[in-house]
């Protein structure tokens, strides 16, 4: 079983997922982010993009953020805010 960890993304009017992850794909400022568990506490500007989730089962989520936001993760906890609504 892979190690997980928890993952929330928020926009600027509501919850847009919840849940556990094997993995997240985030487009960053210089590239896209690969994060898995475990991964050192980290704060960064996101572009938009297409952000990739992949679940417990290893089902995996594309969603395609048209905005700018942010991504903090510490301690096996990733939070991503988007300044507005994506698109799935």
């Amino acid at each position: 079983m892979p190690k997980l960890f928890h993952l929330t993304i928020l926009s600027s009017d509501k919850k847009i997922f919840e849940g556990d992850l094997q993995s997240l794909v985030a487009p960053g400022e210089i590239g896209y982010l690969g994060i898995l568990a475990d991964h050192a506490p980290l704060m960064t500007t996101l572009l938009p993009g297409k952000i990739t989730l992949k679940d417990a089962s290893g089902k995996t989520t594309a969603l395609d953020s048209k905005t700018n936001g942010f991504l903090e993760i510490i301690k096996n906890r990733a939070t991503i805010l988007l300044d507005q609504e994506h698109r799935t």
